[in-house]
């Protein structure tokens, strides 16, 4: 198989996985901040047999800035679930995944500061176009209720930080091997969302079996397969090409929350959703018409 049509697949699988998260968190009985460390702490702990093969020798290829950017990268990663798992208790899984899903955008901001990848004035076209269909939804929310609109920019920030997370990525990624890179990460994140834990003085205790079973599906699902997935491609495709693969998260996880939870979306879900789209496939556009396809 072509490695460009292996990227392809890899990326659908990446991101069918990572759909199934925002209806596990709907279906758990607990604080979103307990959900969050258990999602990222279980990921850890399942990861740690791979780690214990390579050891720590991997680290010896990275100096201390790119170890702290390793440190910094799982921190915005922690930060990311803290915000939009959050989002979650207050507005609808549509809202949530489609403003979640501008991660690319922010991406495309951050690349030329970051990891000085040039990216051209249509890209940013791109982004002001999905920035205005997620306004849009904001809008639409804000007409239900000021708890949506909560919901709303929790999941922008949450976006923000996503895309933090992925710019660091790529750029340690070119040097630090897979899964001594995601360990370190998941681990730093569980230990953000932990001390994010305490000061919120919550319980650990996942409640029931029923949520214990649901926070193993969201490490083994979401989390081990779907974010480890876009890890290791983030050493062959750009970053902000990798985060815009994530708006097809919303249609999978419209269709499970439709389906499982009977939620339907709002009729400015469609028009802003629709915006988002043309901005993000703008920028794929232009990133094929420049030769920096996959």
């Amino acid at each position: 198989m072509p490695k460009q049509y292996k990227n392809y697949l890899i990326l659908l699988l990446a991101v069918t996985s990572v759909s199934w998260a925002s209806i596990f968190i709907k279906l758990a009985a607990a604080p979103s901040f307990i959900i969050a460390f258990y999602r990222m702490g279980l990921a850890s702990l399942l990861l740690f047999p791979f780690f214990l093969r390579r050891g720590v020798s991997d680290y010896k290829v990275l100096n201390i800035k790119e170890l702290f950017l390793c440190f910094l990268s799982g921190t915005f990663l922690g930060l990311h679930f803290i915000t939009w798992i959050s989002s979650l208790a207050y507005t609808s899984v549509a809202s949530s995944v489609v403003i979640v899903a501008t991660q690319p955008v922010f991406v495309a901001l951050f690349t030329p500061m970051i990891l000085q990848e040039k990216i051209d004035i249509w890209v940013f076209v791109a982004i002001l176009i999905a920035l205005v269909g997620t306004f849009v939804i904001a809008g639409g929310d804000i007409k239900i209720s000021q708890t949506n609109l909560r919901g709303d920019l929790l999941s922008l920030v949450g976006a923000v930080f996503a895309a933090l997370y992925l710019t660091l990525g790529r750029r340690i990624r070119k040097k630090l091997n897979l899964f001594p890179y995601v360990f370190l990460v998941y681990s730093i994140a569980t230990l953000v969302i932990f001390i994010f834990c305490l000061f919120a003085r919550l319980n650990f205790s996942p409640l029931s079996w029923k949520n214990f079973i649901l926070f193993l599906l969201l490490a083994l699902i979401p989390t081990l397969v779907g974010h480890t997935l876009y890890n290791y491609i983030l050493k062959y495709v750009k970053a902000h090409l990798v985060g815009m693969t994530i708006l097809g998260e919303p249609l999978g996880a419209t269709l499970w929350a439709y389906l499982i939870l009977k939620e339907i979306p709002v009729s400015t879900f469609y028009i802003g959703g629709i915006l988002i789209f043309i901005g993000i496939w703008i920028a794929v556009w232009r990133e094929r018409a420049s030769g920096g396809v996959m």
